[in-house]
């Protein structure tokens, strides 16, 4: 009996220690697959929030900088978030560039996903709330 307990502490240590095969997704895939969908996340540096991104580029939810203060409603106009060639870009009004993302599935109800040349520990973990929605 302890020796079968040893072997599933070992083996669930193992699959844990393996990280998920993760999909990158083409902006095309990327925005069929979040569209729509409420998803929480949280990001390397804190922080934390739920939102929803609609088909149209438009953008809801609450974010709480840093994981601590007041959590904050954020609503983008439609646009924001588009497709750019084979990228998944935003046009946000005050930023000096138009940044892209790398959008990585990680599950049928989760996604990663970073800012297109910042390093790939500086990333935010999505996982969709609603999995009704999810086919």
């Amino acid at each position: 009996m302890k020796v079968q307990r040893l072997a599933l502490v070992v083996a669930a240590t193992v699959m844990c220690a393996i990280p998920a095969k993760a999909e990158e997704l083409r902006a095309t895939d990327a925005r069929q697959f979040i569209a729509g969908k409420h998803f929480s996340y949280s990001c390397f540096d804190g922080t934390n929030g739920n939102g929803r991104i609609y088909a149209d580029g438009s953008v809801a939810g609450y974010i709480q900088p840093g994981g601590s203060g007041p959590r904050r409603y954020v609503v983008l106009p439609t646009g924001t978030l588009r497709t750019s060639g084979d990228r998944y870009c935003a046009s946000v009004r005050g930023l000096p560039f138009e940044p892209c993302f790398n959008i990585d599935r990680t599950s049928q109800v989760s996604f990663r996903g970073s800012v297109s040349g910042w390093s790939y520990r500086e990333l935010s973990e999505f996982l969709f709330i609603d999995r009704s929605s999810i086919r």
